[in-house]
């Protein structure tokens, strides 16, 4: 593999990983990090579709002991039942709209400009949903009601938009429906599972056109830098809420979307149909 190239693609695995579970926007990091490696074209937007796997399999290796009582109590366990039964909830409002909208969204809002936007837009929003009161009603992912994952599954729904951040969304709609941090970031993490799995077959079965066996090693580096860095991430937000909030995330946010959007207009950064 080109030396140049195995950088691209270890450039983007560890962004992947880094911002996949963050309240960051890992797609408007990858569109924007691709935009300035020239890796931008069909070949590297199926690449980024690829590299979600490895994200994927660091939350389940994380979590393996909850998944595998889950799936092990599935029969009997009415807990293990009802967990799956609101991930499925969850899921739908997502890919319902998603369906309906994610041809136009991608032709129109995936450039650099609306993504820095929206960077700053989730910024603000983040903060202000900082200052507000929290009322705790649900400490743990295992006492929400179907309810409770359909709200949080039409929070979800709005990271259809690059750069609003899928965790941020469904995270801080978590804060504002009474769950914890720590389960909300939890479930963010658990419905991440069936979302990026689901979606990332779908997008990989329209672009099966691109499918080529010469890409195996690009894929192989993407996937495990984004598998490692995922996984460090993981483990470091958690711990991170135990004494945060997320205000730190909102102002970088605000920040990156401004460096965005300066460097546009001043010439600065070439960037590709802003």
């Amino acid at each position: 593999m080109d030396p140049l190239l195995l950088l691209k693609v270890v450039v983007l695995g560890i962004v992947e990983g880094l911002t996949e579970f963050l309240p960051i926007s890992s797609t408007g990091h990858l569109i924007l990090t691709a935009d300035l490696l020239d890796f931008n074209d069909e070949r590297g937007k199926l690449f980024q579709i690829v590299i979600q796997t490895g994200a994927i399999l660091a939350v389940c290796w994380e979590y393996r002991a909850k998944i595998g009582s889950v799936v092990g109590g599935l029969h009997s366990d009415r807990n293990a039942q009802r967990f799956v039964i609101n991930l499925a909830i969850a899921f739908l409002p997502l890919a319902i709209l998603g369906l309906a909208f994610g041809t136009a969204i991608k032709a129109h809002l995936f450039r650099p400009l609306p993504v820095a936007l929206a960077f700053i837009l989730g910024g603000v929003f983040i903060l202000w949903a900082e200052r507000r009161k929290h009322v705790i009603r649900i400490q743990s992912v295992d006492d929400l009601t179907w309810r409770d994952a359909l709200k949080l599954g039409i929070a979800q729904a709005f990271a259809l938009i690059p750069g609003t951040s899928r965790s941020g969304a469904t995270i801080i709609g978590g804060l504002f429906f009474g769950l914890s941090r720590k389960a909300a970031t939890e479930f963010s993490f658990f419905l991440a599972i069936p979302t990026l799995i689901v979606a990332g077959a779908y997008e990989l079965w329209n672009e099966r056109a691109l499918l080529n066996a010469d890409d195996l090693g690009m894929w192989a580096a993407g996937f495990i830098a984004s598998f490692v860095s995922a996984f460090l991430c993981v483990r470091w937000l958690l711990r991170y809420i135990s004494s945060h909030d997320f205000s730190l995330f909102a102002w970088y946010r605000i920040a990156f979307g401004l460096v965005v959007i300066g460097t546009a207009y001043s010439g600065l950064v070439n960037w590709t149909n802003p």
